[in-house]
């Protein structure tokens, strides 16, 4: 058993931001549970090897966030672990790059199982057990620019994220008299593999050269470079802390100024 000072559960750690936010929390001395789908193992056993490298403290769990038992699972062998739960990451998310009329009922609800009823199993789960311990504690969720305002070849994972900040606001107002607060991360354009992906079905679909979907998004950012997922997992570092305590129901944008809410 380990007796860290705080602790957090990242979801959807395999890889990309999720990784990051891994990374940094653990450097920031928090002991991680990490956690992915099963297929995910092999990405999810090198996130853990590189916080072990670097001296942190981690667990690997696999699961699934769409599934409530999944996700009690989860808490339960954390805090089982290490005692207490201080912060949950609800990261783990999906996007079907497809057109409006091209989305099928099937990729609506699967993208909502994930990023909408992900987010709840998670928030409800860690919330209750934070208000077990009753020493306050951070939820802390995936957003999006999609969670502002809508774009093209993403209805679905844009309906999930507007609902995502819907959610979040009523956590953040409900749970505050426990000293909870329920903060969402919303990042632009970041190097990951879900923007490869997304670069790869626009650039086919369109008879493209890849990657030139990818670079038509640059001209946008005022700071004139994509975001890393260092670049998030440092929001999420500053959400996780206490030095974020009287911030609450907020959606923060990470996108280098691409939009300005």
């Amino acid at each position: 058993m380990t007796n860290a000072k705080r602790t957090a559960i990242i979801t959807g750690a395999g890889q990309g931001i999720g990784r990051g936010i891994a990374l940094r929390l653990a450097k920031d001395g928090l002991a991680v549970t990490i956690n992915d789908l099963v297929r995910a193992q092999d990405a999810i056993e090198k996130t853990a090897e590189m916080i072990e490298k670097a001296g942190g403290t981690c667990r690997v769990t696999t699961g699934d966030v769409s599934r409530q038992a999944d996700v009690d699972a989860l808490v339960a062998g954390h805090v089982e672990a290490y005692r207490g739960l201080d912060v949950m990451v609800a990261n783990a998310g999906i996007a079907e790059t497809v057109h409006f009329m091209e989305t099928t009922p099937e990729i609506l609800d699967k993208t909502l199982a994930v990023n909408v009823k992900g987010v709840f199993n998670c928030y409800r789960a860690a919330a209750a057990q934070m208000i077990k311990q009753g020493q306050g504690g951070r939820l802390i969720a995936a957003g999006s620019v999609s969670a502002h305002k809508g774009g093209e070849w993403q209805s679905a994972y844009v309906a999930s994220k507007f609902a995502v900040r819907g959610l979040n606001q009523t956590v953040a107002l409900e749970l505050a008299k426990y000293g909870i607060t329920a903060n969402i991360y919303s990042p632009g354009v970041v190097e990951t593999p879900m923007w490869d992906s997304i670069d790869d079905v626009v650039t086919t679909f369109e008879n493209k050269p890849k990657g030139s979907q990818f670079a038509k998004m640059l001209p946008n950012i005022a700071l004139g470079r994509y975001a890393k997922p260092e670049d998030v997992a440092a929001v999420v570092s500053f959400l996780a802390s206490e030095d974020s305590a009287y911030v609450t129901g907020q959606s923060i944008v990470v996108d280098g100024g691409i939009y300005f809410v």
